[in-house]
């Protein structure tokens, strides 16, 4: 379900965070599901209770998953259709990112060159996977 490279500049709890907003995103993980426990979670990748429960803290302040004592950690139920608002609005930035550089006299290729280049390093940086 999470792969946690320990070797990556970004920090395990991030990587986790990271691939919950993803899976969130993609549906994978739908309202009201329930998330692995901390325990479980903690010995399935080899890695500190803390560190899983500080990745969950940040997708509950993001508003993305709530906790219930006792019962454990949960998807917020509008959560995807959040996260795609989120997309969304990110999108329309760089939308508009794109069109400014074009009024700049920044060309396609130069754009499309950029782009592969940020996607060769976040492929390395991730070893290869999505997201």
């Amino acid at each position: 379900m999470f792969v946690i490279d320990p070797r990556s500049r970004e920090p395990l709890y991030e990587q986790l965070a990271r691939q919950l907003r993803w899976q969130i995103a993609m549906g994978f993980l739908t309202g009201d599901e329930a998330l692995p426990s901390v325990r479980q979670l903690s010995g399935e990748l080899g890695i500190n209770p803390n560190t899983i429960q500080k990745a969950y803290r940040v997708m509950e302040a993001e508003g993305l998953i709530y906790a219930r004592p006792g019962r454990g950690n949960f998807v917020t139920p509008a959560a995807g259709e959040q996260r795609r608002k989120q997309q969304e609005a990110q999108m329309r930035r760089v939308e508009e990112a794109i069109r400014s550089a074009k009024e700049m006299g920044i060309g396609r290729e130069r754009i499309q060159e950029t782009w592969r280049e940020f996607s060769a390093k976040k492929r390395l940086d991730s070893g290869g996977r999505e997201p």
